[in-house]
């Protein structure tokens, strides 16, 4: 079993996140939201014997709209979806598209070595694989008859 580093903040991203769910239901998708943020994008991380996998769901942004760093244990995903140009003759019946920066920290399950990770955007899913190091990779005992 992994140890999982606790994050308390993590608690609270989830709780804005169904705040805003609830109020934009409310107001029949206005786009009512608190901060600066478009959100988090949803991840799983799996961990795998020779490393962690992260994916998030990023739809509508392109690569060179992503950023990816790593620190301390830790995978941040950064990123921005921008509005497509107005027009003047254009007017809406509905807006639930969501523009403007997002942000997502993740711990790790493991120790990694983050300088062989690689990233790889393929239908709005990120992927990115970070092998374990040599320490975290489990290891089979031989077990002896006495």
């Amino acid at each position: 079993m992994a140890l999982i580093k606790w994050e308390p903040s993590e608690g609270l991203a989830t709780l804005q996140r169904e705040m805003n769910r609830l109020i934009e239901s409310f107001f029949n998708g206005s786009p009512l939201r608190f901060g600066e943020h478009v959100g988090e994008p949803a991840v799983e991380v799996s961990d795998t014997p020779q490393a962690v996998v992260v994916k998030a769901q990023v739809p509508g942004v392109t690569k060179d709209q992503l950023q990816v760093s790593m620190s301390e244990g830790m995978l941040t995903l950064k990123g921005e979806v921008k509005e497509e140009e107005k027009k003047a003759d254009k007017s809406y019946y509905r807006r639930e598209f969501r523009y403007g920066a997002f942000s997502r920290t993740v711990p790790l399950p493991a120790a990694v070595e983050g300088d062989k990770a690689s990233a790889q955007l393929k239908d709005g899913v990120l992927e990115i694989t970070i092998p374990k190091s040599e320490r975290a990779r489990a290891k089979e005992i031989p077990v002896k008859t006495a």
